[in-house]
């Protein structure tokens, strides 16, 4: 089953109204969301399977598709 942010993910790729800027920014957004969650999600005692890291891989690949260039990694980043 797709979760809401895959569904997401599908609905910015496919929506004819938007200019690929648009939706690589749309999606840059959805990924630093889902980063900020899995890195919470790793710092607590909870299971090690937070399910964001396929929520990540969605977005990347949406992102690839469209031809966004890899975001310059820092420090902060996972």
């Amino acid at each position: 089953m797709a979760t809401f942010r895959e569904m997401r993910v599908l609905e910015i790729v496919e929506d004819g109204s938007l200019t690929t800027d648009q939706k690589i920014a749309e999606l840059r957004k959805i990924e630093s969301e889902a980063r900020g969650l899995q890195r919470a999600a790793s710092e607590s005692p909870m299971g090690d399977d937070d399910g964001w890291q396929d929520d990540l891989r969605q977005v990347r690949l949406a992102l690839d598709k469209l031809g966004a260039k890899e975001p310059r990694k820092g420090a902060a980043t996972l």
